[in-house]
């Protein structure tokens, strides 16, 4: 899905009240999503910034996969672009903010627009101004959702602790082949990782009120060995579609599609011949974390899925690089678990936990 962002920031007296402002259209010009919050006291570039960040984070939410940003801030496209160097330190963690966002889209442009065609933003950002109060203490506010650090215990508040759980082995498993939207069952030694990894993940949180569950036959298969446990299907946790890869081995694959595997192997943007991006994962990925802390927040849960999905999820609550997914080895039937509050607070208990399958 392609969209554009419309994004803005202003304060009234640079540096003084600040707020920002965003718009998220689809192609034919209908608002999608709309962004604005006051800043407290900061700098015009400091808004800005902040609202092309929020722009980018709705467009995630909606499960856009190409965006062009629109701006009437000659600097923020500039140095987004690549063309102007950034020199202010205060922006430079927005701006690695905003780069790290885009990375999730397929393509991402930044045009420059006259400010009366970016009226809407900028409307949003002088109703986030109107709306501050009195001028604090003088140094900028946070980008939205940006995480406190702290070496203070995890909230005492439930988290919603999710047991993620990898299928069990199939044939495909076994002799290591790509096995992305084939439907391939699990084997007999598949069935007895699953149940054994059913009484862990209840063990380990013995109030699982659901099994949030793939598509695809194996990982169902794993998610009915929780017994009575109600069992929900949620197609953004299906595998990686690895497109022409399907069913072959890493060698086979590195004997066929040499160039092809070099470059899947060097960007997260590239996908296998006929197949899915990582990024492209990650987008319905997070759309499923977001349903599920909706959803289930303060409760336990299990999530029964794929070596990708579970490495993008676990990548993100470390908040890793993209080099940690080809370092992470998942075994069939391992279990990860990972807490998360309201807040935006994030602890990962274990990864790949396999003392049950001894």
């Amino acid at each position: 899905m392609r969209v554009i962002v419309e994004a803005d920031g202003g304060s009234r007296g640079n540096p003084g009240p600040a707020g920002y402002g965003a718009v998220v259209r689809s192609e034919s010009g209908e608002v999608l999503a709309e962004r604005q919050g006051a800043l407290g006291v900061t700098t015009n570039n400091v808004a800005e910034y902040t609202g092309l960040v929020a722009g980018l984070r709705a467009a995630s939410e909606l499960g856009a996969d190409e965006v062009d940003v629109r701006m009437d801030s000659k600097l923020v496209v500039e140095q987004m672009s690549g063309r102007w160097q950034i020199k202010h330190p205060g922006l430079r963690p927005l701006a690695a903010e905003a780069a790290a966002l885009a990375k999730q889209f397929r393509t991402v442009r930044y045009s420059w627009i006259p400010r009366e065609q970016n009226k809407d933003a900028d409307r949003l950002a002088n109703a986030a101004m109107d709306g501050a109060a009195a001028p604090a203490p003088e140094i900028p506010a946070p980008a939205p959702s940006a995480q406190t650090r702290s070496w203070a215990p995890p909230s005492t508040e439930s988290p919603l602790r999710m047991v993620l759980v990898r299928h069990g082995e199939t044939p495909f498993t076994a002799e290591k082949r790509y096995s992305g939207r084939g439907d391939v069952p699990l084997s007999d030694r598949g069935q007895e990782q699953a149940a054994a990894a059913a009484a862990r993940a209840l063990a380990v949180a013995p109030s699982i009120e659901v099994v949030v569950t793939s598509p695809l036959r194996r990982c169902r298969q794993t998610a009915a060995t929780f017994g009575d446990v109600p069992v929900v299907v949620d197609d953004d946790l299906v595998e990686c579609d690895f497109g022409e890869w399907e069913g072959l081995t890493f060698a086979e694959v590195r004997a066929k599609f040499p160039a092809e595997l070099d470059r899947w192997l060097s960007s997260t943007a590239v996908a296998p011949p006929g197949g899915e991006s990582f990024q492209q994962v990650t987008m319905r990925v997070r759309r499923a974390v977001r349903r599920l802390q909706e959803q289930h927040a303060g409760r336990q849960i299990a999530v029964v899925s794929h070596v990708t999905p579970i490495k993008l999820l676990l990548r993100d609550a470390l908040a890793a690089g993209d080099s940690f997914l080809h370092r992470l080895y998942l075994d069939p039937a391992g279990l990860s678990v990972v807490d998360s509050w309201p807040d935006g607070g994030v602890a990962v208990r274990t990864v790949n936990e396999t003392a049950h399958l001894a």
